[in-house]
């Protein structure tokens, strides 16, 4: 069913084209447009304005109705009337006790759940005293080395009350590995524990660069994060299909949008090729998304995405249960656009992007602070960004209604547009010969790399307005803030406790548990986590893991795109 007969149809295009020869002719005479052309972000030209003969061509059942296969309006029924979304304001530096007692504050100011960034050596898999990670053990994100770390992380926070996201990757299972170890050290039940591993390696090659192993080694360790999960973490997410970092290495929301799903379908082809179908495991796949800075669009994005992964799973995976064809996500504003010249606006860069994140039906919200231009937020910039989130939940009213902007002209037109875009670039990657592939020549890594340096030319050239940057600007501008300090101490203290872990355990046992990781390892019928976690048990370090495991599968090395 369509919005429109035909009859219709031809009397509003009759309709429009009067007004377009009489009172906008008119009224251009006495006052011209702006420029010449108008553009979304993401390059889809925008008309002047929508009627229902924009959205002529979508079925009725394509929009539907929220918590209804295809979920364009929501995963849920009853969205945010029930509950709001996740107010999970990431935060991680220093060592496991720095970061907590942040926890600690972010939930006693409201927040409900939390999420962990992790330092760069933690990402690369080196160990605190490791001679790579000199300088930088704590710096950019909490230093995680062994179970004891995890177990300082998380100190007096209830696992079955509040979820738990960790941001990592190449890392990834190792770190999960931790927090499963973690769980059965305190007696939880762990089909009661909830949260997220980010484990997104694909996009790492594509945009982030942080990754270790080859990509095959890579997406088998991804593989086994989500079998495992499926039967032994049921209310967990196994991973965060990401295109949150995508964008930020310079990406269209087009392209981010249809690069995720890319990523997602050569996931689920891997976990299908061991036998299980995809009704056991794809429940629980999560997505993070970035909020950007043209409103609709983002919001049409976010409907688009979630239409898109409901006709994928059901169509092409075969899924039944409807739990399969949801697309959660969880969002964050986009830190791209935070500036340091007039850095306090960015408070209202980042309200308006979280609103077109809800009014987009997110699941969870990460608020950047205003002075993330220039470090690790201060406690004073992420209760800011907490308190906007909870202005838009408890004043605005938003969250009342559930896709307030379903039914719009333009916003629908938009959302159809996005859905027949990402199907043309997924189909593309299917025929160039799939993600892989694209990946190893640097395919994907191009098309990021030109639309970023479109973008920096129209910033330069001002066409790309940015407040404080190229538009308004103070010559004369008082910038003095006061950052997040960088703790001294941080490596010493750090790397005690890793020294001592390793005095104390058991050498024999854990070199006979590495050897059994390398034997898993080479059979690809095996799954890593169970071992893994033994390890960790064990006092085995992240290095430990990580170094093993490069004597089979080695490393990766990118061929550079020009």
């Amino acid at each position: 069913m369509n919005w429109l007969d035909p009859k219709q149809r031809d009397h509003l295009d009759t309709e429009t084209q009067s007004w377009e020869a009489n009172e906008v002719a008119a009224f251009l005479k006495k006052a011209p447009e702006r420029k010449p052309q108008f553009h979304t972000i993401g390059d889809f030209p925008v008309k002047r304005t929508y009627t229902a003969a924009d959205v002529a061509a979508t079925p009725l059942e394509d929009i539907g109705l929220p918590g209804r296969y295809p979920f364009t309006r929501g995963p849920y029924p009853t969205m945010y009337r029930s509950r709001t979304w996740t107010m999970r304001q990431i935060a991680g530096f220093g060592t496991g006790e720095d970061t907590n007692k942040r926890f600690k504050y972010l939930i006693a100011q409201g927040q409900t759940g939390i999420s962990t960034d992790f330092d760069m050596p933690t990402l690369m898999g080196y160990d605190s005293d490791h001679p790579m990670s000199d300088g930088e053990v704590g710096r950019e994100g909490v230093a995680i080395d062994t179970l004891a770390d995890m177990e300082a992380l998380l100190a007096d926070i209830d696992l079955e009350k509040i979820s738990v996201s960790l941001t990592i990757n190449p890392t990834a299972w190792i770190l999960l590995a931790m927090y499963v170890a973690l769980g059965e050290k305190r007696g939880y039940d762990l089909n009661k524990l909830s949260g997220t591993v980010q484990a997104d390696i694909l996009k790492e090659y594509m945009a982030q660069k942080e990754y270790i192993y080859p990509i095959a080694p890579s997406v088998r360790i991804v593989r086994d994060i989500i079998t495992y999960s499926a039967k032994t973490l049921k209310r967990y997410n196994p991973i965060n299909i990401s295109g949150y970092h995508i964008s930020e290495a310079g990406s269209s929301p087009l392209q981010e949008a249809a690069f995720t799903l890319a990523n997602l379908v050569t996931y689920v082809e891997e976990v299908t090729k061991t036998g299980m179908h995809v009704d056991e495991f794809a429940p629980r796949l999560a997505f993070f998304f970035v909020s950007q800075g043209d409103f609709f669009e983002e919001v049409a994005k976010f409907r688009a995405l979630r239409r898109c992964y409901a006709k994928i799973m059901k169509e092409r995976f075969g899924a039944k249960n409807p739990e399969s064809m949801r697309l959660r996500f969880h969002c964050q504003t986009a830190a791209a656009t935070l500036t340091k010249p007039q850095y306090k606006i960015n408070v209202v860069r980042t309200a308006l992007q979280a609103l077109s994140a809800v009014l987009g039906g997110a699941q969870s919200l990460h608020t950047n602070g205003y002075d993330e231009a220039f470090a690790i937020p201060t406690e004073d910039a992420m209760k800011m960004a907490l308190r906007t989130q909870q202005i838009i939940a408890e004043e605005s009213g938003v969250a009342d209604v559930i896709d307030p902007l379903g039914g719009s002209y333009y916003v629908e037109a938009l959302t159809t547009e996005y859905e027949k875009k990402i199907f043309e670039i997924l189909d593309e990657v299917e025929e160039r010969g799939g993600t892989i592939k694209l990946i190893e020549q640097g395919w994907f890594q191009k098309q990021i790399a030109d639309f970023a340096y479109e973008t920096a030319l129209r910033k330069q050239s001002g066409s790309k307005p940015v407040i404080g940057v190229n538009r308004f600007v103070e010559t004369e501008e008082d910038t003095k803030i006061e950052i997040h300090p960088y703790d001294t101490t941080t490596a010493e203290r750090q790397i005690s406790r890793t020294r001592r872990v390793r005095a104390e355990r058991d050498e024999a046992k854990v070199q006979a548990l590495l050897d059994r990781l390398v034997a898993v390892a080479k059979d690809e019928t095996q799954n890593v986590m169970p071992v893994t976690i033994e390890l960790v048990k064990a006092g085995a370090t992240m290095g430990d893991i990580v170094e093993k495991l490069k004597g089979i599968w080695g490393t990766y090395r990118e061929t550079p795109v020009f």
